[in-house]
């Protein structure tokens, strides 16, 4: 089990739990946000909660003298280096990822062409940039295929196509969301599953399961009947395996602290990743506690983890 490094809550100073902000998941962020600040609070932390909608945010972070910032806002605005980048400027240390690990992260298209790059498993892509394109590449595909918006987090905007004449209208579902669309191969095989990094090393690989055409918004923070593994029931090889590629992703675009790893597995037993989250959910629906928890970490201690690592910054 992972142990921190201090005790004494008074490390921290005075602690900012920026949550919420003006992204399509910021109802997700609010209810991350809430646990995140009672946790800390739990542990004795000094812990404040302030909305990243709110006007004056980085006026309040700077007249209030907090010592440090728990981000917790999650999509645009909050995990995409903006917020990063405007605390480097007021000297402000905060949780996770840097500016560019961020910016990078939060654009599926160019973190996939990174991995690629570096020698890691990623599926082609297929860039649509408007509805001439899909019509032309609706016979170039093997079906089904997903699409999804290439900046949006939650499963926001994402469809499952089966057939070549509705590509057109995922193109225009996932086209409302200000951000490049890209089409890629839906692999049917032996699962969907996620792997939490914390300062750098895995945790335990979750498998997910839904009974609806695929894990989207709904399965994720909605439903009661999604179903979660943790052991994921993979071979203890498999396990070791499929971590060490999640770390090397994580290393591989310079992310810091902690992430979340999105992949899957086809029929042959290859991983094929599909994203990381830079600052992943943590309502009681969400997939980096339930790994904590695994590992004996509750959440506070797993809350007491992430922040401890900003002491570095």
């Amino acid at each position: 089990m992972r142990v921190a490094k201090n005790q004494d809550p008074k490390v921290f100073g005075k602690v900012a739990v920026v949550y919420g902000g003006n992204s399509m998941e910021r109802e997700v962020s609010l209810w991350s946000g809430e646990a995140v600040l009672k946790a800390l609070q739990a542990k004795g932390i000094d812990a404040h909660g302030i909305d990243a909608k709110d006007d004056g945010l980085l006026r309040t972070l700077e007249a209030e003298k907090f010592d440090r910032v728990f981000i917790i806002v999650h999509g645009r605005g909050g995990e995409d280096g903006v917020l990063q980048g405007a605390l480097e400027h007021l000297n402000i240390p905060y949780t996770g990822s840097g500016v560019l690990a961020s910016s990078l992260a939060m654009d599926k298209i160019r973190t996939k062409q990174l991995w690629k790059a570096v020698g890691l498993p990623v599926l082609e892509s297929y860039i649509i940039e408007d509805a001439d394109a899909a019509k032309a590449l609706q016979s170039q595909l093997t079906y089904p295929v997903a699409v999804k918006p290439s900046e949006e987090g939650s499963s926001i905007g994402v469809s499952r196509v089966d057939h070549a004449e509705d590509l057109v209208k995922a193109w225009e579902a996932a086209g409302g969301y200000n951000s490049p669309v890209f089409a890629e191969n839906w692999i049917i095989g032996n699962g969907e599953y996620t792997c939490a990094i914390l300062n750098g090393e895995a945790l335990p690989i979750i498998r997910m399961e839904t009974d609806l055409a695929f894990y989207d918004y709904e399965a994720k923070y909605l439903r009661d009947d999604t179903r979660y593994f943790c052991p994921s029931g993979l071979s203890d090889a498999d396990e070791a395996r499929f971590r060490e590629l999640c770390e090397a992703a994580f290393k591989s675009i310079g992310a810091k602290g902690w992430a979340r790893v999105d992949f899957v597995v086809d029929r042959d037993n290859n991983p094929w990743l599909l994203e990381i989250n830079m600052v992943p959910g943590m309502t009681n629906h969400s997939l980096v506690p339930m790994a904590a928890k695994t590992e004996g970490l509750s959440f506070e201690d797993l809350c007491w983890l992430i922040l401890e690592d900003s002491l570095d910054a």
